[in-house]
């Protein structure tokens, strides 16, 4: 598709091709994962705009309606473990996705742990780290990741790129060396792996929400800790996904940002 025909909405993409070739590229079918990872709602069979955000909620959705976009994919989804009711707060998400006829795609374990796509993956790549290995075993399957930061690396300079490039406001752990040197990456909900960097000689734990219980863990253990945020620690997965989709299809993808205070 060129540029004319993106720019006046023509062309489209069939919804099931999308579907598989993430299914593919994401490997889903790889971790044992809460989330029923995949097409969650089904919406229109062609797709000439697909918008991509963090959560599912009706925000998003209606963000996504409003933008003409035929796709939502999501990193957190509206379907965990199973539906046992279609009540509530779900049957008004639902409704609202088959009365907008929105596909909604999620990806959520797959994509945390993703080699280049992937959360993690990509904030690596952002702190610029070398050497990157598996880090944040999860059900036997590393989400996260570990590796070495460039020569020089200190825990604020850490801080401050994180905030700048990530948009957020850092929660900081300071009790290790200013100086760092390894660093350990889990995104969202990753507090409960400090135990593992400990364990590692990390010297600089990066994750999304705070923990009560890490203060004195990290401070005994003398380790530098800090919380960037559940929302805005998993921002990047979904964006590399758009960009990969836009490429792949010639279609045009948008990043719907609707942040949370976590």
């Amino acid at each position: 598709m060129n540029r004319k025909q993106r720019q006046s909405g023509q062309g489209s993409v069939d919804r099931n091709s999308v579907c598989e070739f993430l299914a593919r590229t994401l490997n889903l079918a790889a971790v044992n994962d809460h989330s029923c990872n995949g097409l969650q709602v089904q919406g229109a069979a062609r797709v000439r705009r697909i918008g991509l955000a963090v959560d599912a909620c009706l925000e998003t959705f209606r963000r996504a309606s409003e933008r003409s976009c035929g796709m939502l994919i999501v990193h957190h989804g509206i379907i965990w473990g199973g539906l046992t009711t279609i009540t509530g707060p779900v049957y008004t998400q639902v409704r609202y996705l088959i009365d907008h006829d929105l596909n909604l795609f999620a990806a959520h374990l797959p994509l945390d742990l993703h080699p280049t796509l992937g959360n993690n993956a990509q904030l690596a790549r952002l702190l610029g780290l070398k050497g990157i290995r598996p880090f944040g075993l999860y059900k036997g399957v590393a989400i996260g990741c570990e590796g070495t930061a460039r020569p020089g690396t200190s825990r604020d300079g850490l801080v401050d790129t994180l905030c700048r490039r990530l948009d957020t406001a850092c929660t900081v752990l300071p009790f290790g060396e200013e100086a760092v040197r390894r660093i350990a990456v889990v995104s969202g909900g990753g507090a409960g792996e400090l135990a593992e960097a400990v364990g590692k000689g990390i010297d600089c734990f990066i994750t999304g929400e705070p923990s009560h219980e890490n203060y004195h863990a990290a401070l005994e253990a003398k380790i530098n800790v800090i919380y960037a945020g559940h929302y805005h620690t998993e921002k990047a997965g979904v964006a590399a996904i758009g960009k990969l989709l836009e490429k792949k299809f010639g279609i045009e993808t948008m990043f719907l940002d609707v942040p949370t205070a976590i």
